[in-house]
């Protein structure tokens, strides 16, 4: 499956439910490359990590999976390479105002979330009506769409 890049010529309805691990991985590498940026073995693990993960994982989780590879990192390095894969628009950050931030490489777009409050899980619900509800609130009240965050909170079925 080749993964859905977010591009004005595309329309949701490219959209796949997650985009390969592989693509993902590949595309970031080139954008950062592109950006003349080097592609480190540390932040290549921080990569790998945010390309397969479907979990929406947390700088610190991430941390714990790059340290037994790479002892001499630091969680200064893992902010720096998740903060600079968000201001290049390949990583969504799901920001929560009273824990962790985390943060979605796999979906790079705007999409919702459905997320637990009990466990913290967070998942990608499968939804086509995001984008109508976008385009009929711009219809209905004039506003330009930039970006939207929609995320519902519940109980997940693990934690019920």
């Amino acid at each position: 499956m080749v993964c859905w890049v977010l591009k004005k010529s595309h329309s949701k309805k490219d959209e796949p439910k997650h985009c390969d691990p592989e693509d993902r991985l590949e595309t970031m590498i080139q954008k950062l490359k592109d950006l003349d940026f080097r592609i480190t073995p540390q932040r290549l693990a921080v990569l790998k990590i945010l390309a397969e993960s479907r979990g929406h994982p947390s700088v610190e989780d991430i941390f714990k999976q790059v340290k037994p590879n790479f002892p001499t990192t630091s969680l200064a390095t893992i902010y720096k390479t998740v903060n600079l894969l968000t201001e290049v628009g390949e990583v969504v950050e799901l920001d929560f105002s009273h824990e962790s931030n985390r943060y979605d490489g796999n979906k790079p777009y705007p999409h919702p979330h459905l997320i637990c409050t009990k466990c913290k899980s967070i998942m990608d619900p499968d939804t086509a009506t995001v984008e109508d509800l976008s385009k009929e609130l711009a219809r209905k009240t004039g506003y330009k769409i930039l970006n939207h965050r929609l995320d519902f909170f519940g109980i997940c079925p693990r934690c019920q």
